[in-house]
């Protein structure tokens, strides 16, 4: 069983009510078996048929109210199901918006998107099969094997000693199961980031001539999946069988017993009958948790990842404000102020650092170009500055505020982020474009659209702005997804915008064409701009010049041109022949 499954919310009144219907269960499993064992002696003994009308029918009818019961558990707890599974769901959602595409990029795209589909599914299957389990288990057993030592001692005897064997073989199997599961999710993990991965790079591969030799990459990624699938059945089917067989030797066991005290005359028949029906019903719940062990324990690992991801700290989290500290609202004008302080950042505790010993000071509105070779740490500064990355050491802060879990939730309201490759959603091209403003108008959708350049695209549109874009609709080139991207900063109007390489996947003329747009959408805005094309500097209020993670340099392109440092070195070397 799942440690953390009563921490899920409304489970315990449903657990209670597990509990209760299989209480009623197992009363109705001993009335059935005693009424047809008393019908089935009486007939043994010579008794008419008709006269054993009434027991019958009272076995029929607690046969029924059994399977009743089981179905009204079993409807129970798929409502619990899919009311958790969907709780969760969101939650991670919301999570890894609030993580962050850094922490996407790390656990690879292919996985978290396997994990919220496939994995959502395998746990609503695991809740729907593991309440009424644990309630079966808890319950039916014991009842049973009350009511057998009140019938016959021996029997009950021999069933409670064998039933320890059943649990420790379980155990053992239980031990087993996990190692070849979590292989086979690892597996599983490697094979989705590569399929994500291959789909991206196909066009680059074919470009190349390289994708018939990426198909083998493909197949001994594929192999190494069915290899890990193969080994989890093969101890799946041999963990069934070996359970089955131990159950039926104990059955037969108290089976053999009864004959031959029936024999010597020392049991009636009716208690040797009725014991010998409810042996297999006491060992069945434990077999029935054998049997669904393999099919939910992938579901309860995919729903401990997610909570995984659900308890992943913030960034921020290590600067919680005291109780009584000011907790100034954060907003963005000409005269704020943009701090960090000794910033530094490494991935792991005793790894290279990304970034070192940043401080810098940034005021009011302007664009601010980052820059440096492959490797400065460019992308890094980014996710720090939009909260995607807690520093290892130091601080930033705005107008002197901290920017702590809670100040980093006001901090990313007033910031629109542009990546290197921005997300089509699978929905209209004015709902991608309200992603930021979910209740602006049409006709701000329409002027977000004009200021983006995309006004050609539309008219090209059969529906314009309400056509069907993104995954299920029209695919858009990477300078569309860009145009769309922006459209989105504009519609938002926030003061502070992020750009991490916003052009690094696209052509030259398609570059500076785009260019053209993004300039005047700049204006009256805070603007960071990571990118290694120099002939953005130009264009800078201000440039930042990285060198292995720490400030090279800072001033404008003609100071900086001026001082023949870091920052001439980058043009000399790239003969972008900017003046």
């Amino acid at each position: 069983m799942d440690r953390n499954l009563l921490g899920y919310k409304g489970i315990k009144p449903i657990l209670a009510a597990s509990l209760a219907l299989t209480l009623a269960q197992s009363l109705s499993i001993i009335l059935l078996a005693r009424w047809l064992a008393e019908a089935l002696s009486a007939l043994f003994a010579g008794e008419p048929l008709h006269s054993q009308y009434l027991k019958l029918s009272m076995f029929f009818g607690a046969f029924l109210v059994r399977h009743l019961i089981g179905f009204v558990q079993q409807k129970v707890s798929h409502a619990f199901a899919e009311r958790t599974g969907a709780g969760l769901r969101r939650q991670v959602m919301e999570k890894l918006f609030q993580l962050g595409p850094r922490f996407a990029k790390q656990e690879g795209t292919g996985n978290l998107v396997t994990l919220i589909l496939e994995g959502t599914a395998k746990f609503r299957n695991y809740l729907e099969l593991i309440v009424p389990r644990m309630a079966g288990m808890a319950l039916i057993p014991w009842v049973v094997l009350a009511y057998i030592f009140i019938r016959d001692i021996t029997s009950g005897i021999i069933l409670i000693l064998s039933m320890p064997i059943l649990i420790a073989f379980l155990i053992l199997v239980g031990l087993a199961a996990r190692k070849t599961t979590e292989k086979q999710l690892d597996t599983y993990r490697t094979l989705s980031n590569h399929f994500v991965d291959s789909l991206r790079g196909l066009e680059t591969l074919k470009l190349l001539g390289q994708s018939r030799e990426h198909i083998g990459s493909v197949a001994r990624v594929s192999d190494r999946y069915r290899s890990a699938t193969m080994r989890t059945l093969r101890v799946a089917f041999l963990s069934s069988f070996a359970l089955d067989f131990f159950t039926m030797l104990s059955v037969a066991v108290v089976a053999v017993g009864l004959g031959l005290r029936l024999i010597s005359g020392d049991l009636a028949l009716v208690t040797g009958l009725t014991v010998l029906i409810l042996a297999p019903e006491y060992f069945l719940p434990v077999r029935m948790v054998g049997a669904d062990f393999h099919a939910t324990l992938d579901g309860k690992e995919a729903g401990a990842a997610m909570r995984s991801i659900i308890e992943e700290p913030l960034p921020g989290t290590a600067d919680e404000p005291k109780d009584g500290q000011e907790k100034r609202e954060l907003n963005w004008t000409a005269q704020s102020r943009l701090s960090l302080s000794e910033v530094a950042v490494r991935h792991e505790q005793e790894g290279p650092y990304s970034l070192r010993d940043l401080s810098l000071e940034l005021r009011g509105t302007g664009k601010i170009g980052i820059i440096g070779a492959s490797g400065a740490g460019k992308s890094t500064f980014i996710d720090v500055l939009g909260g995607f990355l807690q520093p290892s050491e130091g601080f930033m802060a705005v107008d002197g505020r901290r920017l702590d879990a809670p100040a980093l939730g006001e901090w990313r309201k007033l910031m629109a982020y542009i990546p290197q490759h921005p997300f089509i959603f699978s929905s209209t091209l004015a709902d991608n474009i309200r992603f930021y403003a979910p209740e602006a108008s049409s006709s701000d959708v329409e002027r977000a659209v004009a200021a983006a350049g995309l006004t050609e695209l539309v008219r090209g549109l059969p529906h314009g702005v309400e056509e069907p874009i993104g995954g299920g609709g029209r695919q858009l080139s990477g300078g569309q997804a860009q145009r769309v991207a922006l459209a989105r900063a504009f519609l938002s109007d926030r003061p502070v915008i992020l750009l991490d390489e916003p052009t690094a996947h696209l052509d030259i003329e398609t570059e500076y064409e785009l260019k053209q747009t993004m300039l005047p959408l700049f204006e009256g805005k805070l603007v960071l701009l990571a990118t290694h094309r120099l002939h953005w500097m130009p264009d800078m209020d201000l440039i930042v010049v990285l060198e292995h993670g720490r400030v090279a340099e800072v001033g404008t392109h003609e100071e900086l041109i001026s001082r023949k440092g870091a920052y001439y070195d980058l043009i000399r070397s790239q003969r972008e022949g900017i003046a």
